[in-house]
């Protein structure tokens, strides 16, 4: 049996995906307001640097943000777009300029020196599919291996693609799937999608958010919820009550008992005594001897003692 147990500690939230009672994944999540990265915003391009080919544009969160030539200029592979380009040939300030409103997603948080960085490359998250708008392309995850069905999925795609100029990117998670699942993901991305141009639209000049990113546990019900998941666990109601809504609105179709237990869900499955387990830097083996690992800026050390 997959569950997921979520436990709730004033703005942290601990998540711990379980396959048969053992714990494979753990996640921490604390609440932060400070937390930009994958947000969308309009930003405002305050100066032009040629000499470093890059741009600082105001997004509204204090410090001015950092934009490369590289997050500007068209890709020009949908594989390695445009990491292999001759930069020296190009000029920043054919592209942008000064007081230019831009459309930019956060790569990169800011640090304590540091603004963040960002790029006009802008990717949507969908259940099956990712969404790349202003790009025109079909891509599919290299894990589906299966030419048939690598075919069967572009033929999906290209249908729900029609004449838009969006890129497409198709999920591992896609794979199998039935083509009217996929092809209502793609739509409800779309729609997604044309809520944020229509943001950009409006004559309102001034930096501002567009759309917050993911958190991560809504990243993880979007990743997790397909690959069988039974139960989810959770130890308040507003925690059972937001989960359903982000099953809601990512998985409509997809069933999943989440049940509520106030007190004593990290005693759940041991859960508390495996994550120490993990934590502790020396494993015993059943033939009475361990190995300790040590993990450095540079490499993760892995010693033997055997008996």
């Amino acid at each position: 049996m997959k569950e997921l147990v979520i436990i709730q500690k004033g703005e942290e939230k601990q998540i711990a995906y379980v396959e048969e009672g053992i714990v494979k994944e753990y996640y921490k999540e604390v609440e932060d307001k400070q937390r930009l990265e994958g947000n969308i915003y309009i930003g405002k391009v305050e100066d032009v640097l040629p000499g470093m080919q890059a741009a600082f544009v105001n997004i509204g969160e204090g410090k001015n943000t950092f934009l490369h030539i590289r997050d500007v200029l068209p890709k020009r592979s949908n594989v390695t777009g445009n990491k292999e380009e001759d930069l020296e040939q190009y000029n920043i300030k054919d592209y942008i300029k000064p007081n230019d409103m831009l459309l930019v997603q956060v790569k990169k948080d800011s640090t304590k020196i540091k603004g963040a960085r960002v790029s006009t490359y802008i990717q949507l998250p969908g259940r099956f599919v990712v969404l790349l708008p202003e790009n025109d392309f079909i891509t599919i995850s290299q894990k589906i291996e299966e030419q048939e069905e690598r075919e069967r999925l572009l033929a999906i795609a290209k249908k729900e693609k029609g004449k838009r100029k969006i890129g497409i990117i198709i999920r591992t998670a896609a794979k199998g799937v039935d083509e009217e699942k996929i092809q209502k993901d793609i739509q409800t991305t779309i729609e997604r999608l044309e809520k944020v141009q229509t943001e950009v639209e409006k004559q309102n000049k001034s930096p501002r958010i567009i759309k917050k990113s993911n958190t991560i546990l809504e990243k993880i019900l979007l990743d997790i919820a397909d690959q069988k998941l039974e139960r989810i666990w959770v130890n308040t109601k507003e925690m059972q009550e937001r989960v359903a809504a982000i099953l809601k609105e990512i998985h409509e179709d997809l069933k999943v008992n989440i049940e509520y237990q106030a007190q004593g869900l990290e005693n759940k499955y041991d859960i508390q005594t495996q994550l120490e387990k993990m934590e502790n830097r020396k494993i015993w083996l059943k033939c009475g001897g361990f190995i300790t690992i040590d993990k450095t800026e540079a490499l993760t050390a892995i010693d033997v003692n055997s008996r």
